[in-house]
């Protein structure tokens, strides 16, 4: 019998020979036996180590050979031997291949009181409230709009529209941080996690593979080559590919390679001008970098430090989020208020992000499917639930900062800074400031300050006034209050849309 307990070294042993397989076997190539063996006979201390294919005849019969020279043994005991022992090595693969599939595929299905305390959250009137507590209990510190957010973005997998989101700050932020803390809320089944990408990797999943999954990227970065097909994936639901392939009499033939969707994709980086065909097909989530959050982590690892965080809690708070995502079953959604509902006219490349903000009210309900009434299509006889005026109250609350975001003319990155700016000269009182000073007191690299400076100017959110030949250029800023007046626009037209609906009712 094969003795695989050694994983680097598998142990067969007969009455004549002792082999050793050195390092195990690949279990994804099928088409060879590749191994590397050390023979030699029992209680006799010359060995042969020998790299071969055991599928191919040609390598064996010289192996047969060689080992029978070498060690003084019939070369049809070698060979019974070899082939014994690959017989052995084939069996084992196969069942570690089933073995996989099994762990793969294998869905954990509820206790009977787990399935009860998952309905009862779900038909629960203050949900969504509930759920983000639920988030911050499992140990996902601050960021309270961005996590309920991300959670229900990441529940829109299991619906026909599925969304997209992409998390942007600095490097050190906790963008990857949060990301992977939501995914944890999700099943493990319905997640496939990468940390780099080759061009053609998507290609070769199976065709149905990715269908309803969710996708994390780890670092956009690292995937730069992966994200054309991965937009296509998104776009069009479905990636094909043409490959040349050699079949059996050695013929070559094109054969097509189909990966369907839809797929939720969710993806991590710092630059967020270098994404932009991504940006425009996902909700841009940007981290909290203010102080308080600091404060809030640091907090956070000093009392898991002290063992003072009780991961009982945490672990209970994770595995009800993804129970409740067990529950959530596929069903079309109609909202009966769509043509009343109008984005502000601030917003850019609106036809997009007007399917963006359509999409995440249809998310809000999905969610909420377990207290929705069910229709059904008077031609088709389809099951489908309805939004109610409530649920898009929630969603435009929630989507309130990613609006802004997406109606600002310059990048979140130089907004924050500007933000900041403006907190400093208040602070001290001034109405202008030069380079030196702002790179000193706000700890900014000067190249990253040039940056900011460059669009804002560009953009007329800040002006050079006069040039001090020891302070260099002296800047203030052009309007204080334009970021306010632009949220209360973006604000005024999303409650004039929820008037307009209440009225109509």
């Amino acid at each position: 019998m094969l003795n695989t307990t050694n994983t680097n070294n598998y142990e067969y042993i007969t009455n004549h020979l002792e082999l050793h397989v050195l390092g195990g076997i690949k279990l994804n190539k099928l088409d060879s036996l590749r191994v590397t063996l050390s023979i030699n006979k029992k209680e006799h201390h010359t060995k042969l180590r020998h790299n071969i294919d055991l599928y191919n005849d040609n390598q064996v019969e010289k192996l047969v050979r060689k080992v029978a020279e070498r060690i003084e043994i019939g070369t049809s005991i070698v060979r019974r031997t070899l082939q014994e022992l690959t017989n052995e090595l084939e069996t084992y693969r196969l069942s570690e291949l089933e073995q996989e599939d099994e762990n793969e595929f294998t869905i954990r299905e509820l206790t009977k009181k787990e399935e009860t305390e998952a309905i009862k959250l779900l038909k629960e009137p203050n949900l969504l409230q509930l759920t983000n507590e639920l988030i911050g209990n499992s140990g996902v510190i601050g960021e309270e709009t961005n996590r309920l957010l991300m959670y229900l973005i990441f529940t829109s997998r299991k619906s026909s529209n599925p969304l997209h989101c992409i998390s942007l700050g600095s490097s050190g932020t906790g963008k990857t941080h949060l990301q992977s803390k939501v995914a944890e809320l999700i099943p493990e089944h319905d997640i496939v996690d990468m940390t780099v990408l080759s061009e053609n990797a998507f290609y070769y999943f199976n065709r149905t593979e990715l269908q309803h999954k969710l996708i994390l990227i780890e670092d956009m970065d690292g995937a730069e080559n992966a994200l054309y097909p991965l937009r296509e994936l998104q776009s069009k639901r479905s990636i094909t590919k043409r490959v040349s392939h050699k079949d059996r009499n050695g013929n070559t033939k094109t054969i097509k390679l189909t990966v369907e969707g839809p797929v939720c994709v969710a993806g991590c980086t710092t630059q967020e001008s270098i994404y932009e065909d991504n940006s425009n097909r996902s909700f841009l989530l940007y981290i909290d970098e203010s102080h308080e959050q600091d404060e809030k982590i640091m907090q956070y690892q000093r009392k898991l430090s002290a063992g003072n965080v009780n991961i009982d809690e945490e672990l209970k708070a994770k595995k009800q989020l993804q129970n409740v995502q067990h529950l959530l079953k596929k069903i079309r959604v109609v909202n009966p208020y769509a043509e009343h509902l109008q984005l502000p006219q601030s917003v850019f490349k609106p036809r997009r992000t007007n399917g963006h903000y359509l999409q995440f009210i249809e998310a809000v309900t999905f969610y909420k499917q377990w207290q929705r009434h069910r229709h059904y299509d008077k031609d088709t006889g389809e099951e489908y639930i309805e939004t109610t005026i409530e649920d898009i109250k929630e969603a435009n609350n929630l989507l309130q900062e990613a609006l802004l975001r997406k109606s600002d003319m310059i990048s979140g990155a130089c907004r924050n800074y500007l933000e900041s700016l403006k907190v400093y000269l208040k602070v001290n009182k001034q109405t202008t400031f030069t380079n030196a000073e702002i790179r000193r007191n706000l700890r900014i690299k000067g190249t990253t300050l040039r940056r900011y400076h460059t669009q804002l100017i560009a953009d007329n959110y800040i002006k050079k006034t006069t040039s001090n030949k020891y302070k260099g250029y002296i800047y203030e800023i052009v309007s204080y209050e334009e970021y306010t007046e632009l949220q209360e626009q973006i604000n005024n037209a999303l409650n004039n849309c929820i008037t307009i609906m209440e009225v109509s009712q």
